[in-house]
């Protein structure tokens, strides 16, 4: 599948705030300009980087992903404020955005240990694609969020 991870910039940051889930997954994610928001605000602290990005299928954007993290650490690698837009979804485009993310963050942070992420509990879709992609519950919640983790694999030389 063609999926491409963009960053969000002046061109293309309206379309990404237009993204919009399904009633009753709202709950489930910030609005893309709340995402967006916390790349100036720093909410998470100064150390704290946003890259957000726009998730494109060929030339149609289909929903919006954000990395989080703090280079110094070995598991502050967040994967936050992911959709897929209400018209897109139920096609793969999220299984392969979260691939596409994963391989991202392990590429550019060679330190990277494990790739983070939160979910609401009652989120029993997400729940179902981040348990297929390997993420496991750590045991911690945020906010009322369970925090699930995915170990990376590094070759060994």
């Amino acid at each position: 599948m063609n999926i491409r991870l963009v960053p969000v910039t002046r061109e293309n940051w309206l379309a990404a705030i237009a993204l919009q889930v399904s009633e009753d997954q709202k709950d489930f994610v910030p609005a893309v300009a709340v995402s967006l928001a916390k790349v100036s605000i720093k909410p998470d602290g100064d150390n704290v980087v946003y890259l957000p990005f726009a998730i494109y299928r060929e030339e149609q954007l289909v929903g919006f992903i954000m990395h989080a993290f703090v280079e110094e650490t070995t598991d502050m690698y967040w994967i936050n404020g992911f959709l897929i837009d209400a018209a897109h979804q139920g096609k793969g485009y999220g299984k392969a955005a979260m691939l596409e993310m994963i391989a991202y963050i392990t590429k550019r942070f060679s330190q990277c240990q494990e790739v983070r992420l939160t979910v609401y509990p009652h989120n029993a879709a997400a729940l179902q694609l981040y348990r297929r992609l390997g993420f496991v519950e750590t045991g911690e919640q945020y906010d009322g969020e369970l925090v699930m983790r995915k170990p990376v694999a590094r070759e060994k030389c």
